[in-house]
């Protein structure tokens, strides 16, 4: 694999995130949505759940792993932004169609050797 320069290591993170979600059955129905709250990496449906997707993208775990970046005020602002995605389409299918508003992560781990680790935790509380 080429290696990736540090300035587009967080695009090749997310595309790598958006095919591993896709091969895990769910559907990616938007990326990168921004609002005056924040940014949203990944929006996808898996099954009756709307899941907003976190993506970190790190070389090393010298500053503490990627899952430990995810803190509880960024899924708190993240769940705010679910509302803000909804709300921001109308036409979309009506939340009460969702059993399920749920935030992941994809934690990927791109050394500059050896190989990429990817982990897609679900559910993070």
């Amino acid at each position: 694999m080429p290696h990736v320069e540090a300035a587009h290591l967080g695009a090749w993170g997310e595309q790598r995130a958006a095919e591993e979600l896709v091969r895990a059955g769910l559907r990616i129905i938007d990326r990168n949505w921004r609002c005056a709250l924040g940014e949203i990496d990944i929006v996808a449906i898996d099954g009756t759940d709307l899941v907003v997707v976190e993506v970190k993208t790190r070389r090393s775990s010298a500053k503490g792993s990627a899952l430990d970046a995810v803190t509880p005020a960024k899924l708190a602002r993240l769940r705010v932004l679910a509302v803000q995605w909804l709300a921001s389409r109308p036409a979309e299918p009506a939340p009460q169609r969702f059993r399920a508003i749920r935030v992941d992560v994809v934690a990927i781990m791109r050394p500059l050797t050896g190989p990429t680790v990817i982990n897609h935790v679900r559910g993070v509380e």
